[in-house]
């Protein structure tokens, strides 16, 4: 490996690179893949061409402003090492949103036990590689290519390039969560093991209102629906929508307090800064969309979205207080209003709950590829996965079988 810049200082218990850029020889000329440190220092014109960064949340512009509010960087746990590969004529002909991280917090692909096993076996876990989106849990492309290129070579520049930096850290893994299955397939053919979990996703059959969507359900959990959403009007609550940049008489620092109070609440520290919600909202506008609730005129909670030509994305959730059926409302009966009204057809409201399956929300499998490099927990952990994907694919069935539908519109 040869450097363009100054050497980093050596990596210690925090694993941190200070260097600019880490090139990366390619065995397969004229291509070159480099580690860079700030996706400042990628064009965004070039980062957007890749195919699968349409998704907003690969955006340049996302990484961008998660980069510029330090909700990633120093001190947060996530040290962006952007993996880029270059062709020879300097045009970017593939890259990974990659980071060096200190601690396993905003993944949600949980791995606390391994990190533990690590240390009582006298063990480094950290630093370890991932490729993922920071605190967002979407499926998405993890080998980002442009359209023009072969995607068997560029892909194999990009899984090389990741061991290149793993070996040169010193990391004790490499994670790719959230991955689609193009790039899965590509990853578990090098090497890595596959992980699977669960998430629980509303889709569109076409529905004219929200009525519509409510006449597939059983009678019981249709009037459950209709008494959630009547109780939030007798509680005096309004709700608005608002789109874009935009938010009328609130303000951005209104919306992150809410946000942030959701963490504080149960005592941690919130993964966003306080200028990322402006500053996405800005660079996103035509994809943001924030369901508000007033009580006498007070901002009392939000439920923040990203949307797609496809989808529209719940991700970011807070309020004051507590109040009847209102997180449903917000950010589940909203959502689905909206994809329905802007003929969208998937709404995926976030991690974890079994109770969205009764709202008309099903199961659908995530995955996510691990390498572990000591060869011993490597094996265990291989183990453990075989075990794990056995449970979840019964918890996938098992879901599937309490959905609300009608028999009629079961799968």
């Amino acid at each position: 490996m040869t450097r363009r810049s100054t050497p980093h200082e050596p990596v210690g218990s925090q694993g941190l690179i200070h260097s600019d850029r880490l090139v990366l020889c390619s065995p397969v000329p004229p291509v070159q893949a480099a580690i860079v440190n700030s996706i400042n220092e990628v064009p965004a014109e070039q980062w957007d061409r890749l195919h699968g960064a349409a998704q907003p949340f690969l955006k340049h512009a996302f990484l961008k402003a998660l980069e510029d509010s330090g909700s990633v960087g120093d001190g947060t746990g996530w040290n962006p090492a952007y993996l880029a590969v270059y062709g020879s004529d300097g045009i970017l002909a593939g890259a990974m949103p990659l980071y060096i991280k200190t601690d396993s917090f905003g993944e949600f692909v949980f791995d606390s036990a391994w990190a533990d096993a690590h240390h009582r076996a006298g063990l480094r876990y950290f630093p370890k590689l991932v490729a993922a989106v920071p605190f967002t849990p979407v499926t998405g492309r993890r080998l980002l290519l442009h359209p023009s290129v072969d995607p068997k070579t560029i892909s194999a520049e990009l899984i090389d390039g990741m061991a290149t930096l793993a070996d040169e850290i010193g990391a004790s893994s490499v994670h790719v969560l959230f991955e689609e299955q193009d790039d899965h397939e590509a990853l578990v053919d090098a090497g890595y093991s596959p992980r699977k979990d669960c998430q629980f996703h509303w889709h569109n059959e076409g529905f004219g209102d929200f009525d519509e969507f409510l006449s597939v359900l059983t009678s019981a959990k249709r009037k459950n629906i209709r008494r959630e959403r009547r109780r939030v009007r007798e509680n005096g609550i309004s709700v608005r929508l608002h789109e874009g940049d935009t938010l009328e008489d609130i303000s951005w620092d209104e919306i992150y307090g809410l946000y942030a109070n959701t963490f504080y609440r149960y005592g941690h520290r919130p993964y966003l800064s306080p200028p990322f919600f402006p500053m996405v909202a800005t660079a996103l506008a035509e994809q943001v969309v924030v369901a508000t609730a007033h009580k006498d005129d007070h901002l009392i909670a939000m439920a923040l979205s990203l949307r797609d030509d496809r989808r529209l994305y719940g991700r970011y959730w807070g309020c004051e207080s507590f109040e009847h059926s209102l997180h449903f409302e917000l950010c589940y009966y909203q959502g689905i209003e909206y994809c329905i009204r802007h003929s969208l057809q998937i709404f995926e409201p976030g991690t974890q709950g079994e109770h969205k399956i009764a709202r008309g929300f099903s199961p659908v499998e995530t995955s996510s590829v691990h390498r572990i490099r000591h060869p011993r927990f490597a094996t265990v952990i291989d183990d453990y996965l075989e075990r794990e994907r056995g449970l979840v694919d019964a918890y996938i069935d098992a879901a599937r079988s309490h959905l609300p539908f009608r028999a009629e519109h079961r799968c």
